[in-house]
């Protein structure tokens, strides 16, 4: 039973194999000939494992670059990481992950099913975490067995509907339609970038408008002025870190500018890589979701991960990730000026989430959205942790702990519900969430309708 059980766990936590069940059960139910069933699923997984490539670029490529900031400001504390986090949890909280992650998804299908919650999520590693963060957070809260396993089920379905429901009127404004959302759990940080980036509505251009000197028009070209930009800060981190620790620490001996040079443009080719997967996977997924939406789910959309939104702005997601940054950076310096715990800056999530803020700041506030969303974001992810942190029992101890802004309100949130109000208090909260976000989701399709028809 329990092989069989990792297995499937295996299954649903890899986004290609989810994703392309997906789009197999979908092209199968409207009755493609073989040929387009067997072309849809493949292109399906090869897009996500394209996508899922180009993040590990990224990542792998701006892991010296956080070995530097550490090396070269001498600071020392406690590092926002997702992966770093669960794969410390897995040990002890497993098996429970992984029973909370089955039923939550198919909870996630039935709210869609029989609400006006529309939305399925498909970032499959994100709902492992998820599942885990909440096996975490209720098992401290003194749950335990079978209750433990219906309510981290039915939260997380009720998160995977919600969640999605909160970004998409900023979705339908960033692609241009309403068949697709968003399905990555820095939700709360993009809904209040693009509420944020409100404020200066027709008050500033668009990150994509921006007018370059004739002589600069060459960086009208994202990958180009991505490129140039990483290589500028990867060069100053280095010169801060030293050239010493940097050749005998990362570089394997090579010239510390050159190494820097090329952690700078391999940053730009992981970005050049996402979006070549988020073209080929909406190219494939939304015809072939039409099936499940027509037949099992109607009218459903599927919510997928952040760089989704990627190719619609690109410079909104240079800005994003740099100004979150430093927001982060800024922070860390507040934190270790007052004392006590220091969250310092994770790239990683400061480059997802920042980014992905920054396109939604830019959606309905142009320039000035982008920027003030994205250091929203990093203010977030960086003094939140801090609330966070009692509510790991154990592991807060740990010199990491979950970076995404949903997982850090929805600990908080839970984290208190559980310990003031018990057990009675946890599932009459769910309950009213989940009816508040079904009349939400009524008025907002209502003003979605209404703005169609103006």
């Amino acid at each position: 039973m329990g092989s069989i059980l990792s297995t499937i766990v295996d299954i649903l936590s890899q986004p290609a194999i989810l994703v392309g069940l997906i789009a197999l059960i979908g092209l199968l139910i409207q009755k493609k000939p073989s040929s387009e069933v067997t072309k849809g699923t493949t292109k399906t997984i090869l897009g996500f494992i394209v996508l899922s490539a180009g993040a590990g670029v990224v990542s792998g490529s701006l892991e010296p670059f956080g070995s530097m900031f550490q090396q070269a400001f001498g600071v020392q504390g406690v590092v926002p990481n997702n992966e770093a986090i669960i794969s410390i949890a897995l040990e002890e909280y497993g098996s429970t992950a992984a029973l909370i992650m089955i039923f939550g998804m198919i909870a996630n299908i039935l709210i869609a099913r029989f609400t006006n919650l529309k939305y399925i999520f498909l970032t499959g590693h994100h709902t492992f975490y998820m599942a885990a963060f909440l096996a975490i957070i209720l098992t401290v809260g003194n749950w335990s067995g079978v209750p433990l396993i219906v309510v981290g089920s039915i939260s997380l379905g009720i998160i995977m509907a919600i969640f999605p429901a909160l970004a998409q009127p900023t979705m339908r404004k960033i692609t241009g339609n309403d068949q697709v959302s968003m399905g990555h759990f820095g939700t709360i940080s993009y809904v209040a970038s693009s509420t944020i980036g409100s404020i200066f509505k027709k008050k500033s251009k668009s990150t994509e408008e921006i007018n370059f000197p004739k002589g600069l028009s060459f960086l009208r070209d994202s990958s180009v002025s991505i490129s140039l930009t990483m290589v500028i800060i990867y060069i100053i981190a280095a010169l801060f870190a030293g050239p010493t620790f940097v050749e005998a620490e990362l570089s394997g001996g090579s010239n510390y500018i050159v190494f820097s040079v090329i952690q700078g443009v391999t940053f730009a080719a992981g970005v050049f890589i996402i979006l070549a997967g988020v073209r080929l996977i909406l190219a494939e997924i939304v015809p072939a979701f039409k099936g499940i939406s027509e037949k099992l789910v109607p009218n459903s959309k599927p919510a997928l991960d952040a760089p989704i939104v990627f190719p619609y702005a690109p410079n909104a997601v240079l800005i994003g990730f740099f100004v979150s940054f430093l927001a982060g950076v800024l922070g860390m310096f507040i934190l270790f000026i007052t004392g006590g715990v220091v969250i310092l800056p994770g790239v990683v999530p400061h480059f997802f989430l920042g980014a992905t803020a920054g396109v939604f700041g830019n959606a309905t506030g142009g320039v000035k959205g982008a920027v003030i969303g994205a250091a929203v974001n990093g203010v977030l992810i960086t003094f939140l942790p801090l609330l966070f942190l009692p509510y790991l029992g154990e592991l807060g101890a740990a010199s990491t702990t979950f970076s995404d802004t949903d997982f850090l309100v929805v600990g908080i949130v839970l984290g208190n519900i559980a310990k003031f109000l018990g057990e009675i208090g946890v599932i009459a909260t769910l309950a009213i969430v989940l009816v508040g976000s079904i009349l939400l989701q009524k008025r907002s399709s209502n003003k979605a309708i209404n703005s169609d028809n103006v």
